[in-house]
């Protein structure tokens, strides 16, 4: 499970790295709907490495104190949350969350600037204070929380069980308590929430319904139920969300595409081809670019919402 888990610190460097040329990928997708743009040729530097625990995998930034948490999940410097300072690109605190806790997802309210972290050995949430870098709670939760994602109008957070559970578990940031478990589709695992519609979607890897093909479940923030379930491409891993446009993001693993949801209507309005084994997806919002990690490839896929196309770095 923490294979799908290991693209989102992926995926968020891509977004720091890549934000500067969104015009020129945006450019150079001008062929045809549905096509596959060429390759962006403007170059990309990285521009800090820094050292953290070992095996880094979930990742997440609060845009107001301009600080990143990376949960580190496994070995010697595992089940810690690495906080790094974005000014000085530098390890300001190691907060440990317990032995054999194995931290994989990492979400934030900027709001109340409190992190959250799955940890799916010991099936908790490990909530974190980002003023004082303190654990203020651990909630128990389903079986191998894995996604985690947070509305931060509702200050309400959303936590998926991949195990034999198959739930997501909703928790009040206001009490540190699950006031609902939410049943899904098989192995839920990347959830994103839409803050302006109080709308979840949950990437369900596997569905035993339907062969081979995966599906999103689209929950209700307000009444904390299924609304509606997609059907998407073959184990769809991740999801993103635009908030301004209601477009859902979806990466299916063994499809290697990916799909297009319309928020107003809960269908795929487009299925675009990407690079292989796409898992972490993420959209910039002021250019409404969307970015894939392709893991087969080791590739970024570049999305541009107004045409449809795509460009590979």
């Amino acid at each position: 499970m923490r294979l799908i888990q290991r693209a989102a610190i992926v995926v968020t460097a891509a977004v720091a790295l890549l934000a500067p040329v969104a015009a020129m990928a945006t450019a150079a997708s001008a062929s045809p709907a549905g096509s596959t743009a060429r390759a962006v040729t403007a170059a990309i530097r990285v521009t800090a490495t820094i050292p953290v625990g070992t095996d880094p995998v979930g990742v997440a930034a609060n845009p107001r104190t301009n600080t990143i948490y990376v949960a580190n999940s496994v070995g010697a410097g595992a089940d810690k949350v690495s906080v790094i300072s974005g000014r000085t690109n530098t390890v300001t605190a190691t907060i440990s969350l317990g032995t054999d806790s194995t931290p994989v997802g990492v979400a934030a309210n900027p709001r109340t600037n409190t992190i959250y972290a799955t940890n799916e050995s010991d099936d908790t949430i490990s909530v974190i204070n980002g003023r004082t870098n303190t654990v203020r709670a651990n909630i128990p939760v389903g079986n191998d929380p894995s996604g985690v994602a947070v509305n931060p109008r509702t200050n309400t957070i959303y936590a998926t069980n991949a195990g034999d559970s198959n739930t997501v578990s909703v928790i009040s940031g206001r009490t540190n308590t699950v006031t609902a478990t939410v049943p899904v589709g098989s192995l839920p695992h990347g959830v994103a929430a839409n803050p302006r519609t109080n709308t979840i979607y949950v990437a369900n890897t596997s569905n035993s319904t339907v062969t081979n093909i995966g599906t999103v479940s689209v929950i209700s923030g307000r009444t904390n139920t299924v609304t509606a379930t997609v059907a998407v491409g073959i184990a769809p891993v991740d999801v993103a969300v635009n908030p301004k446009t209601k477009t859902i993001y979806v990466t299916n693993f063994l499809s290697d595409a990916v799909s297009v949801i319309r928020g107003r209507t809960n269908t795929v309005t487009a299925t675009i081809p990407v690079g292989g084994n796409p898992e972490g997806v993420a959209v910039n919002l002021r250019t409404k670019t969307i970015y894939v990690v392709n893991v087969l490839d080791n590739t970024v896929s570049v999305l541009t919402s107004c045409r449809r196309t795509s460009s590979r770095l």
